[in-house]
């Protein structure tokens, strides 16, 4: 055991919950997520709600629901708050409870690394299919599929296929979101 795991306190959710302001809980430590997230960000971010919910609604997948940031609780001591998720089925409690099947996390400079590593990893061991990252400045996406457990780097294409579970395959269209 570590000299950090003896003096730092160890949080869980039922301290998480009574905290004021936004914040996520990684195994146990407090990660601060404020300042809010600047326009370009918080613009792009609504702009993927909106292509996942049209997306959704052609397709007629009503088991499915696109949502803006909301606690995604893995464990008693890791809860995380992505940007944009899709998430099959029903939300019964104040956070989800099981794994959505698209994550997106904006790139900031204050959360990039955590983004690309601590979350990356977090949501390929709990088996989420499809996590996007995407860089509002540079105007790109990443997106990453859930194969055989592990993240495979997906071939950019003007139209990917998401296919969420077996009654929910949509093609999003991202060419609107950088406007």
């Amino acid at each position: 055991m570590g000299l950090t795991s003896k003096i730092l306190p160890h949080y869980t959710y039922e301290d998480y919950v009574h905290w004021e302001g936004r914040w996520e809980l990684i195994e146990g430590h407090p990660i601060a997520m404020s300042p809010l997230p600047v326009p370009r960000h918080q613009r792009v971010a609504a702009e993927l709600v909106t292509e996942f919910t049209i997306a959704l609604r052609k397709t007629n997948c009503n088991e499915c629901k696109a949502y803006q940031p909301l606690d995604y609780k893995i464990s008693e001591d890791t809860i995380l708050q992505p940007d944009v998720l899709v998430v099959c089925g029903e939300i019964e409690k104040p956070f989800l409870d099981f794994t959505p099947g698209l994550v997106v996390e904006i790139l900031s400079p204050s959360t990039a690394l955590r983004d690309r590593n601590t979350k990356y990893q977090f949501y390929e061991q709990q088996g989420v299919k499809y996590y996007l990252i995407v860089d509002a400045d540079k105007k790109t996406i990443e997106v990453y599929e859930n194969i055989n457990s592990k993240y495979e780097l997906k071939e950019h294409t003007q139209k990917l296929d998401f296919i969420l579970n077996e009654h929910c395959s949509i093609t999003p269209n991202f060419d609107n979101i950088w406007n």
